[in-house]
């Protein structure tokens, strides 16, 4: 596939109330992440791509093509909001058949698509079942295969693993990570778990602004050297709470092993350990004043 995803000097904004500020990315093809706490506007940039929010200022263009055309812009984009629903009383199939009416897909191809698609996210065999009727997972994947179903050369999915269980999110990943074969695919979401696991190259956003943009490595890489393992009394949690930043912890009865982030003096018992995306992405925050 030709082209790229195009991000210049782009500003967004709901009413007075300014969302992004000055985003600049470029995205190829593959598997990209965009990592975020909720409220960083990740959202509102995925609206934004697909054309469902105008830009204030600055440029977008999706593989040549100025967002401003929104209609060919959208025959090329297939998007997996936060919040999807479908038509809970119609079939699997029948939903799916209906949406290629919407996107103006010809008839005599409608049932080869549908087909195809529920195949590609193992729904074929749930066709009949009523989609008020399906798991959370399912209703995910029902929600990629209504975003793939034109042949998108773009997909953009926000949030798509929130709630599921962890068998249902290794499945849903392994999905997206094999359309990101021959696509642009934008992940989106605060589970830092789901980008570590699919995506080399990432940006986080912040307030509404790109406060990295690179390779997972080098995100994980910032914490080298600050990242620590101590064992301590459970009594003394709280106190290293309010001083560290602490990226995980295991209960172990009456102490608690803790992993954390320290740039200051080294206590006693502290033991170095190699950082993963997790402490690389707290110590990002950290570094730009948002982990207290």
């Amino acid at each position: 596939m030709d082209g790229k995803i195009k991000i210049k000097g782009l500003n967004a904004a709901y009413g007075q109330n300014q969302v992004l500020f000055d985003i600049n990315l470029e995205i190829g093809k593959g598997m990209f992440g965009l990592l975020g706490r909720n409220g960083a506007g990740k959202s509102t940039l995925m609206k934004t791509l697909v054309t469902l929010l105008p830009i204030k200022n600055g440029e977008v263009e999706i593989c040549n093509i100025p967002i401003s055309r929104q209609r060919e812009i959208r025959s090329m984009v297939g998007y997996l909001p936060q919040d999807f629903n479908m038509y809970p009383n119609m079939s699997v199939e029948e939903s799916l058949e209906y949406l290629g009416v919407l996107s103006e897909i010809k008839s005599s191809e409608i049932k080869y698509l549908t087909n195809k698609v529920l195949e590609l996210v193992n729904l074929w065999q749930d066709r009949k079942v009523k989609v008020k009727a399906l798991s959370g997972g399912m209703k995910r994947r029902l929600g990629i295969a209504q975003a793939i179903i034109h042949e998108p050369k773009v997909l953009i999915v926000d949030e798509p693993t929130a709630g599921l269980d962890p068998e249902e999110r290794i499945r849903f990943r392994n999905l997206l990570a094999d359309l990101a074969q021959d696509k642009i695919v934008i992940l989106s979401t605060h589970i830092v778990g789901d980008i570590e696991s699919t995506c080399n190259h990432l940006a986080v956003l912040n307030h509404g602004k790109i406060i990295f943009n690179g390779e997972v490595s080098q995100l994980i890489a910032g914490a080298k050297g600050y990242t620590y393992k101590v064992q301590i009394p459970k009594n003394r949690f709280h106190e290293y709470r309010n001083r560290y930043v602490l990226t995980a912890q295991q209960d172990l009865g009456e102490y608690i092993d803790i992993k954390l982030l320290s740039k200051g003096k080294v206590e006693e018992g502290f033991v170095p350990c190699e950082p993963n995306i997790e402490d690389g992405y707290l110590n990002l925050l950290y570094d730009v004043g948002g982990v207290k």
